[in-house]
């Protein structure tokens, strides 16, 4: 590429084509801080789009220079009107009230507590596996609708076990999954048909986080909204309205990135079969290739900043309240950090990815519980299922957000247990 069609943002190429790795390897080699132009029909100012792991790696570990807070994290520019609530979400800020915050959401992500729920998530996937054979058929394709390893496999997975961390009741699933969807997919007609849709799904997260923090305050449980809604050692607890944003984020964040995480993988040991043959010959690898997923899928694209002072980056200067764009996908192919980077190798090790996050403040409060998940899921399927294979079509999300895979139509194939 020469002189390159840059379209990064544009929701269509992704649902197309996935992510745009010609691109973003012509920009790290020649333009790594690239201005860009925006979205302007969309109401999207010029931006700054960084390209280099090394330089995604320095913007996310200086919020004091690129922030959070300022014009808020996700790429649409936010409506001021919506400025000071969306500001009291953690996704939203830079220390010291982010630190404040997730000391306090700590209590309930530590490995520790992320490995208690290591049986009961390992129960999820044997009853996902045994329901979706059901589905399929006993795994002969034969059955009354055929599986889909979104809808029957991975989207299932992170949603029941959020529900286990609020104490959500099994009935409440498809709300929240129905919410999750519509709040990620602005940009996909399938999950939002209505403008006003995406406003509706989250005032109706937000009126049932109160009613759970109000059902714990006078019945508390054993689980994290309890913790979050109990002063800690420091005396610290969340307000209302904090915990009705740290629930949304919770369930849309714990929900999608683990979801696509798992598809893309899938997707990918499809495309590679070599590497799921390792697997199955050494399951062991399950631990490194969970990483090597999370890196070659990267389910979340971008992040945006904002500058708050002049500064530099790599030779640009960036001035006092540009956008700065991070692409973590991009960052994940750089080949000053990974040995061939567009090769997909499950025992990849070390493996110094951004899929969750450039390091400093807003590294992925869920990693631990994501690598479980994805660990769990691919030794259950290799145990039940080691002859899976793609059977359709793969649709992806109309999104330069999330990289995600709505359907993935699948053939089981179990084990004879004869």
């Amino acid at each position: 590429m020469t002189t390159p069609e840059i379209e990064l943002v544009a929701p269509g190429t992704y649902e197309e084509n996935g992510v745009p790795h010609e691109q973003l390897a012509w920009l790290r080699e020649h333009d790594p801080v690239h201005r860009h132009h925006g979205d302007p029909e969309r109401g999207n100012p010029p931006f700054w789009a960084v390209t280099r792991h090394e330089d995604v790696v320095h913007v996310s570990r200086h919020p004091e220079v690129f922030s959070s807070y300022e014009r808020l994290a996700l790429f649409d520019e936010p409506a001021d009107e919506h400025l000071a609530l969306q500001r009291m979400m953690m996704l939203n800020q830079d220390p010291p009230e982010h630190s404040r915050k997730r000391g306090i959401v700590n209590r309930g992500f530590t490995p520790r507590a992320i490995g208690v729920l290591e049986r009961h998530i390992r129960e999820i996937c044997r009853d996902l596996v045994a329901e979706a054979l059901r589905r399929d058929g006993g795994g002969a394709g034969d059955g009354d609708g055929a599986a889909d390893f979104v809808r029957d496999l991975a989207a299932p997975l992170p949603l029941y076990v959020i529900c286990e961390l609020l104490g959500a009741p099994p009935e409440d699933r498809e709300k929240i999954f129905n919410w999750s969807n519509t709040l990620i997919g602005a940009d996909d007609p399938e999950f939002q048909r209505s403008p006003d849709e995406g406003t509706r799904a989250a005032t109706q997260l937000y009126a049932y986080a109160a009613a759970l923090a109000a059902e714990r305050r006078e019945r508390p449980r054993d689980d994290i909204v309890t913790r979050l809604l109990q002063p800690g050692p420091d005396g610290e607890v969340l307000t209302g309205d904090e915990f009705e944003l740290f629930v949304m984020l919770l369930s849309v964040a714990g929900n999608e990135t683990t979801r696509n995480a798992a598809s893309g993988g899938m997707l990918a040991l499809f495309e590679h079969p070599g590497q799921w043959e390792r697997l199955r010959a050494d399951p062991a690898l399950v631990r490194t290739a969970a990483d090597e997923i999370v890196r070659w899928v990267t389910p979340v694209n971008l992040f945006r900043r904002t500058a708050v002072r002049d500064t530099v980056l790599r030779g640009r200067r960036i001035a006092e309240g540009d956008k700065v764009v991070v692409f973590y996908a991009s960052a994940n192919r750089d080949a000053s950090v990974f040995d061939d980077p567009f090769a997909f190798d499950v025992g990849r090790d070390p493996n110094p990815h951004l899929g969750f996050g450039g390091g400093g403040p807003h590294f992925c409060l869920g990693a631990h519980l994501a690598r479980l998940e994805l660990c769990v899921l691919f030794e259950t399927l290799l145990d039940a299922m080691p002859n899976i294979e793609l059977s359709g079509n793969v649709r992806r999300l109309r999104s330069s957000f999330i990289n995600g895979v709505k359907e993935m139509p699948v053939r089981l194939r179990p084990v004879s247990r004869d």
